[in-house]
């Protein structure tokens, strides 16, 4: 026996339910629902995930240029006091 686990849009989880359902005792032993806990707080949460992975690696890498926060506070507080 082999599990396949799904990702299906909410739209379609009903009509993905009853085909599996039809299939149960013929070609499927069992139909199991596994909500993720990601996506009950955040529903954007592996988009976002995926962001701040390329961010984190543009910076290890040293593609994206980062400012150190002092210098870029002095900076705008010298800047002002003109």
């Amino acid at each position: 026996m082999q599990t396949i686990q799904l990702q299906v849009k909410d739209n379609y989880a009903k009509n993905i339910l009853e085909i599996l359902e039809n299939l149960k005792g013929v070609m499927i032993e069992s139909v199991e629902i596994q909500k993720d806990k990601n996506l009950e707080y955040d529903p954007y949460f592996y988009e976002r995930k995926a962001q701040l992975d390329k961010t984190i690696e543009a910076v290890d890498n040293g593609t994206m240029e980062m400012y150190d926060f002092n210098e870029s506070v002095d900076a705008l507080i010298h800047k002002l006091e003109q």
